[in-house]
């Protein structure tokens, strides 16, 4: 890569900083425990807004896995989400009405809290119907992982991002707060991705499964990215530029080849598509906050007023990591 690329980057991630300053200045804190963030602490860092019916069970999903503090933005909760996590002991919290698409989708506001509390800690940052499976992760901790990953000199761990639905209509199931989603939303695609590098970035660019067939067929460009890099061992030079989809310095978005052999990588099973799904399209679709004003979400509207189902005769039933390692969708590289 020349000079001049080299430098437009670099002015790039310092325009990321900038923003994510200011829009620190948009959150308001409601319960602020970071004081009792100890050195080696896994944090999680999560963006959300009427989200209650999903806390309980992805509090207890992480706390499992190991998370110590979860560091939460609410952007303007209705539903008593706020209130649950207010009382929270590992939980800090801040609010913000400011508008979620003009802090780049939230990225903003967790770039902001990156910066501040996540230098020197492994910091996995996620929504709350994204869970993270890596190779083991039914027997081995999240800290194992990170130690391991610690050992091995690597800063960033992918995770593609695998969307789970039920059988028959979207919703037909009621989600009780505190349930196993994939109680409910079980199944998956286990083919028809796309995959491509990013000659820029150097990301690993992931389209297709249920969300593409179903809504994106004859636009697939347009289906929703699947590549994630959730979890970093953050320092304050670093930032996300889309979503987690995307990292600077690029380097930290080499997270699948490596020279001899695959990289460890794991999972984000979506557990998206839940019988809340359907009032939180309508509702995005008219607030127009997501990327593309809201055309993600207009797209699911509308096949959502048809009838659409996301099963079919290819859908597999979930049933752990080294499934998803048979089937190529995750790897253990050389963690054995």
């Amino acid at each position: 890569m020349g000079a001049i690329s080299t430098y437009r980057l670099r002015l790039e991630r310092e325009l990321w900083k900038l923003r994510a300053r200011r829009a620190r200045r948009q959150l308001r804190p409601v319960a602020d425990r970071t004081a009792q963030i100890r050195p080696g602490a896994l944090l999680a860092f999560v963006c959300l807004r009427n989200e209650a019916v999903r806390l309980p069970y992805f509090l207890t999903y992480y706390r499992r896995l190991g998370i110590d503090h979860f560091l939460i933005v609410d952007n303007g909760s209705e539903d008593g989400a706020q209130a649950l996590l207010r009382d929270q002991p590992d939980v800090s919290l801040w609010t913000t009405g400011a508008s979620y698409r003009q802090a780049h989708f939230g990225i903003d506001w967790l770039n902001g809290l990156l910066s501040r509390y996540g230098h020197g800690h492994w910091a996995l940052t996620v929504d709350v119907d994204e869970f993270l499976v890596y190779p083991h992760c039914d027997t081995r901790p999240l800290r194992a992982l990170t130690d391991w990953l610690d050992s091995a000199g690597t800063r960033s761990f992918g995770a593609m991002l695998i969307d789970t639905y039920p059988k028959g209509p979207i919703g037909a199931a009621r989600y009780r707060a505190g349930q196993d989603p994939f109680e409910i939303a079980c199944w998956f695609d286990s083919g028809s991705y796309r995959f491509r590098k990013d000659p820029t970035y150097r990301n690993l660019w992931i389209q297709g499964g249920p969300r593409a067939r179903a809504w994106f067929a004859e636009a697939p460009e347009q289906a929703p990215a699947l590549n994630k890099i959730p979890l970093v061992r953050w320092r304050r030079p670093y930032v996300y530029t889309s979503s987690t989809h995307r990292l600077l310095p690029r380097g930290l978005n080499l997270v699948y080849d490596e020279t001899g052999g695959e990289k460890t990588c794991g999972a984000l099973l979506h557990a998206k598509f839940l019988d809340c799904f359907a009032a939180r399209a309508a509702e995005e679709a008219e607030r127009r906050e997501h990327y593309a004003d809201g055309r993600e979400y207009r797209a699911y509207r509308s096949g959502l007023d048809r009838g659409a189902e996301l099963w079919c005769e290819g859908s597999e039933t979930y049933a752990g990591w080294r499934q998803l390692d048979l089937l190529g969708l995750i790897s253990q590289g050389n963690w054995a």
